[in-house]
């Protein structure tokens, strides 16, 4: 489960070419699989925490503390039952297949190309580029909204293309990088604890009332797991656009943001490209106040293409490296 660096290489290298090629699934993807049962288990428990009705014959409506810690608990349990357990399986089925069929490398690579998402990634982007170069808004805004959390039907053009990059720029290093980072780090047991984590996250990690407490568990474990990968990314960014900017911008502007990862790759992405993102947010109809980050212009539907480029440029970066240390560490005489 565990291999050296060539057989990783070959994996990564492989696991990549699939997506470029093959795209998500259309049908059957096993996150979204994994998407439906964590909302099923949300839904059981959750509500039943707020409703104050999750211990048989005692309300808790009128004891927010203890309503609170509940809703905190039962996250945690639902956090270590979906991401522990299912890993767990995976790995003991991955391991039987292997020792049946006497391969290894290439299963894992599959497993790999089900949760990087590059050609999700791009192909969402273009989507939202397209009609907004077309002078459409109203389609882009509609395509925005397939990979946004926020309100979008009221942003300007300005404002899709500031979200699209946003978008662009986190999820390259959420669906693409950290995956790849930690598959090398640990493995498959690794790459699968980090794409649940990151799933239930994005369902879960929510400050609404109804999953600030029951999704804290969640958003924190991602934040940890994407910590360091987070800043490997930020270096990519900055050394394959305008580095001085990228690196002037992740200095003083990454501290600005809520999340410790995400504020990374935004900031050096944005000092790479040199565009203003940020600004205020509607989320659930209410409007967030966010700092502006970045510099230089306004971003306009062009700047998406090059943040496409950008994450394109730094899985190139990754892959080449990857390859070069198997080269290096393997020993061909033996």
């Amino acid at each position: 489960m565990f291999n050296d660096p060539l057989v990783t290489a070959y994996s990564v290298l492989l696991a990549v070419l699939l997506d470029i090629v093959l795209g998500e699934p259309k049908r059957c993807h096993p996150l979204v699989g994994f998407g439906y049962l964590a909302m099923f288990f949300e839904r059981c428990f959750n509500r039943q925490c707020i409703r104050g009705s999750f211990i048989k014959g005692h309300s808790i409506r009128d004891k927010p503390y203890l309503s609170k810690c509940l809703s905190f608990f039962v996250g945690f349990w639902g956090w270590l039952l979906l991401v522990i357990v299912p890993t767990l399986l995976l790995v003991i089925v991955v391991t039987l297949v292997e020792r049946v069929l006497s391969v290894s490398w290439w299963i894992e690579a599959i497993v790999l190309y089900f949760v990087i998402a590059y050609n999700s990634l791009r192909q969402h982007a273009l989507a939202i580029m397209e009609p907004l170069q077309q002078a459409n808004v109203v389609d882009a805004r509609t395509q925005l909204a397939k990979i946004v959390s926020r309100d979008t039907a009221e942003l300007e053009e300005n404002g899709v293309c500031k979200a699209a990059i946003e978008s662009v720029l986190e999820n390259g290093s959420d669906a693409i990088f950290a995956p790849i980072f930690w598959f090398l780090v640990g493995g498959l047991p690794a790459v699968l604890i980090y794409r649940f984590s990151n799933t239930l996250d994005a369902m879960w990690g929510y400050k609404t009332e109804r999953f600030l407490f029951f999704g804290r568990f969640a958003a924190r474990m991602d934040d940890v797991l994407n910590w360091f990968p987070s800043r490997l990314v930020g270096v990519s960014y900055a050394i394959l656009g305008k580095t001085t900017s990228a690196f002037d911008c992740w200095q003083q502007q990454a501290k600005l943001l809520k999340s410790p990862s995400a504020g990374v790759v935004m900031s050096s992405g944005a000092g790479s490209l040199q565009v203003r993102l940020g600004g205020d947010t509607i989320y659930h109809g209410e409007t967030i106040p966010k700092p502006e980050f970045g510099c230089g212009e306004e971003p306009v539907s062009h700047d998406i293409q090059r943040s496409l480029r950008l994450v394109g440029l730094t899985l190139l970066l990754w892959c080449t490296l990857i390859v070069i240390n198997a080269v290096v560490t393997t020993d061909w005489v033996s």
